[in-house]
């Protein structure tokens, strides 16, 4: 199956539009001084990619165990379960290409990253997966008034 198609399995669209609009807030009450804050919209468009990247990956028979775990090193968007493998997945989202493809905003410092939080997420949770950890990447690309284009790519580190 071509993963930058804008359909899930079995034909299902992605979305009618990127018009996607989110309400969870991100902000949470023992906010560190100077921590990054993203604008409302970039948030909106965030959430967004995130509920695309988690319907897509329960599509695909994928079992979400945790959706934006917290501690105080960083935050993970989706920890799942797929056969053996405990995947920890990162969402990007673009809604225009002048930055490149999203994906390539996940950097090798991300990457380490990424998996000192699954290591993190697996020693809170011990019973729910002791396979190996693999970390992949969704990357959306929401153009206006288009489909999202959704790449799924499959341990990256």
């Amino acid at each position: 199956m071509d993963l930058t198609t804008p359909v899930l399995p079995g034909g299902a669209p992605l979305s009618d539009s990127c018009s996607g609009s989110g309400s969870r807030s991100r902000s949470s009450p023992g906010r560190r001084k100077g921590a990054r804050s993203s604008p409302p919209a970039t948030r909106a468009l965030g959430d967004y990619g995130e509920r695309l990247a988690a319907r897509y990956l329960l599509e695909q028979g994928v079992e979400i165990l945790d959706r934006n775990w917290r501690c105080v090193r960083g935050e993970l968007d989706i920890v799942a379960r797929e056969g053996a493998d405990l995947v920890i997945c990162e969402v990007k989202t673009r809604s225009g290409e002048g930055f490149g493809a999203p994906y390539e905003a996940v950097t090798w410092r991300k990457q380490r990253r990424l998996r000192q939080l699954g290591g993190l997420w697996r020693d809170e949770h011990p019973e729910k997966c002791a396979g190996p950890l693999r970390i992949d990447v969704i990357s959306i690309l929401c153009l206006p008034g288009r489909p999202a284009r959704l790449e799924h790519l499959r341990g990256v580190c």
